[in-house]
C-alpha cells in the first residue's frame, strides 16, 4: 500500500505543484506586504513548474491512488490547456485596471485562483466519483469568491450571490444523482459503475436510474453554461473581473469538458470495435444522444439569437460562450473518435480566440472604461494593433479563414456529417451565420464610427503587446498548421477504445 500510495504521489506532481503554489501564495502575502504583486508571480512559476511534469505524462497510462484518479495522454491534453489558460489569466490579473483597487487583497486573489486550477487539474484527472465530486467543489467554491472578490462593486456582490446560489443547487442536484449511482451499483469507481450497469438493470430500477444520470447532467451542464443551466452565465460574466470572467469562460469550460467526457464516455457507453462509434446503450430508457444533441441545438440557438441584442461586451461574449457550449457538445453528442478528436481541437483554439478577445476588451476597459458597444466607437483609429487584434479573435470565434477556428469548426461539423448528425449540422451552420451579425458589429463601431471630438490615440506598454501577439499568433498559425495538433488530439482519445 505504500509502494503504491508513494508511486501515485511521484505521478501527482502537477497538482501538489499547486498545493506548494498555493501555500507559497499565503506566506508570502503575510510576510511579504510591500510586493502585492510577488503572489502573480509565484503562481506563475507554480503553473511552469506544473506544466514541465504535465509535459512528461503525455503517452503515459497509469492509475493512482487505488483508483482514484488516471494520468494519462488525455488528462495531460486537457491539464496543459487549463495550464496555459490559468498562465494568461494570471498575466491578465496583473495588468488589472479592477484588481489593482484590492491591492491590500491581491495575495487572496492570487491563492483562490492557485485553487481554482488546481480543482480544475483534479476534474480532468478523476476516475472516482468521489474525487469528482470534491475537484467540481473545490472549483466552484473558489470560483463563487473570485466572482464577488470586486466587493465594492454591486454588480460584482450580485454576481457572486446568483453564482452561490444557482452552483449550491446545481451541485446539490449533481450529489444526489451520484449517490443514487453509486447505491444502485454498488461502486464509485467509473470503470466499475460501467461494469455494473452493463451486467443489466433491473426494470424496476431503470428509471431511477435514468433519473440519477439526469441529474449528473444537471451538475455537469451548469459547468459547462449548456442550455438549459446556462442562466448564470451572462450576470456573472458582467459582475466579475476581466480576469475571472477570462478563466470562468475558458478555464472551467476546458476543465468541464475533460470531466463531462471521460466521465459519460467510459460510465454510459458500450466498448467500441476499435475505431467506431461507441453506443449509448449502457443505460436504456432515454436516448441520450438525442438529449445532448438537442441541449447543443438549444445552446447555438438561444446563444447566438440573444447574444445579437447584447449591448454590453461581457453579455455579448458570456451567450457566445453558451453557443460555444453547443459546439463542443456536438463532439460528445457524435461519440466517435473523430468527433471527440475534433472537440478536444476546437477547446485547444478556443483556448486563444476567447482569451483574445476578453484581453482586447480589459485593455480598453483599463485605458477608456469601455463596456458598451457604443464605447468601442472609433476605438480602430485610435488603437489599430488592438483592434487588428481583437477584429481577428472576432472572425475566429465566427469560425472565418484563415483562423484555427475555421479549421476546429470544419473539423466537428465534418465529424458530425460523417455520423450522420445532418440536422444538428444545420442548426450549427445557420447559428454560425447568425453570430456573424453580432461579432462584426463590433467591427463595425469601432471602424465606421468616428471617435469623440478631441479624443486621443490609446498607448499600450510593450508587454501588453507581447501577451496580445502571444494570443494572436496560435489563432492564425492553427488555420494553416494543425495536423500535430489533431494527431495529438486522436492519440488522447485513445483511451476510449477509438
Amino acid at each position: 500500500m505504500a509502494e503504491q500510495t508513494l508511486q501515485s504521489i511521484g505521478l501527482y506532481l502537477p497538482e501538489i505543484t499547486l498545493v506548494l503554489a498555493l501555500t507559497v501564495i499565503i506566506l508570502a502575502d503575510l510576510l511579504a506586504e510591500r510586493f502585492r504583486n510577488a503572489g502573480g508571480w509565484i503562481l506563475l512559476t507554480g503553473l511552469v513548474v506544473a506544466g514541465f511534469f504535465t509535459f512528461r505524462q503525455f503517452g503515459a497510462s497509469e492509475s493512482i491512488f487505488f483508483d482514484m484518479a488516471a494520468v494519462d495522454t488525455y488528462g495531460a491534453y486537457f491539464k496543459s490547456m487549463i495550464l496555459l489558460a490559468a498562465g494568461f489569466v494570471t498575466v491578465f490579473s496583473l495588468r488589472s485596471a479592477e484588481l489593482k483597487a484590492y491591492a491590500s487583497r491581491v495575495g487572496e486573489y492570487y491563492m483562490l485562483l492557485a485553487g481554482m486550477v488546481l480543482g480544475m487539474l483534479m476534474m480532468v484527472g478523476s476516475t472516482n466519483v468521489l474525487l469528482i465530486y470534491l475537484a467540481f467543489e473545490v472549483t466552484s467554491l473558489s470560483s463563487y469568491v473570485l466572482t464577488g472578490f470586486t466587493k465594492k462593486s454591486p454588480r460584482s456582490t450580485e454576481a457572486s450571490m446568483k453564482y452561490i446560489i444557482y452552483g449550491s443547487v446545481s451541485s446539490a442536484v449533481m450529489i444526489y444523482g451520484i449517490s443514487l449511482l453509486v447505491g444502485f451499483t454498488g461502486a464509485t469507481g467509473i470503470y466499475e459503475i460501467n461494469a455494473a450497469l452493463s451486467g443489466g438493470i433491473a426494470s424496476d430500477q431503470l428509471l431511477l436510474v435514468n433519473l440519477a444520470v439526469l441529474m449528473i447532467v444537471v451538475g455537469m451542464g451548469f459547468k459547462v453554461a449548456v442550455v438549459p443551466f446556462h442562466f448564470w452565465a451572462p450576470d456573472v460574466y458582467e459582475g466579475a473581473p476581466f480576469p475571472v470572467t477570462s478563466i470562468l469562460a475558458v478555464g472551467s469550460k476546458i476543465a468541464a469538458f475533460g470531466l463531462l467526457t471521460r466521465f459519460f464516455v467510459i460510465t454510459f457507453t458500450t466498448a467500441t470495435d476499435g475505431g467506431g462509434a461507441a453506443g449509448w446503450s449502457v443505460v436504456d430508457g432515454i436516448r441520450w444522444d438525442l438529449l445532448l444533441g438537442a441541449m447543443a441545438a438549444l445552446a447555438m440557438i438561444v446563444g447566438n439569437l440573444t447574444a445579437l441584442r447584447q449591448t454590453n461586451i461581457k453579455r455579448m461574449l458570456a451567450y457566445s460562450s453558451i453557443a460555444h457550449a453547443g459546439y463542443l457538445l456536438m463532439g460528445l453528442v457524435v461519440l466517435t473518435g473523430q468527433g471527440l478528436a475534433a472537440m478536444m481541437f476546437y477547446l485547444f483554439v478556443y483556448l486563444f480566440m476567447n482569451l483574445g478577445a476578453f484581453y482586447v476588451a480589459m485593455l480598453f476597459s483599463n485605458a477608456t472604461g469601455a463596456e458598451t458597444l457604443a464605447d468601442y466607437r472609433g476605438l480602430g483609429h485610435r488603437a489599430p494593433l488592438q483592434a487588428v487584434s481583437l477584429t481577428i479573435f472576432l472572425v475566429a470565434l465566427t469560425g472565418l479563414p484563415p483562423t484555427g477556428g475555421f479549421v476546429a469548426k470544419l473539423f466537428l461539423f465534418g465529424a458530425a456529417i460523417s455520423a450522420g448528425w445532418i440536422w444538428l449540422v444545420i442548426i450549427a451552420g445557420i447559428t454560425t451565420i447568425i453570430s456573424l451579425f453580432y461579432y462584426i458589429r463590433v467591427v463595425r463601431v469601432m471602424y465606421f464610427e468616428k471617435p469623440d471630438e478631441g479624443a486621443e490615440p490609446l498607448r499600450f506598454s510593450a508587454d501588453t503587446r507581447v501577451v496580445l501577439l502571444l494570443l494572436l499568433i496560435p489563432t492564425l498559425a492553427l488555420g494553416l498548421y494543425f495536423s500535430p495538433l489533431m494527431d495529438l488530439s486522436r492519440a488522447a482519445v485513445a483511451i476510449f477504445g477509438f
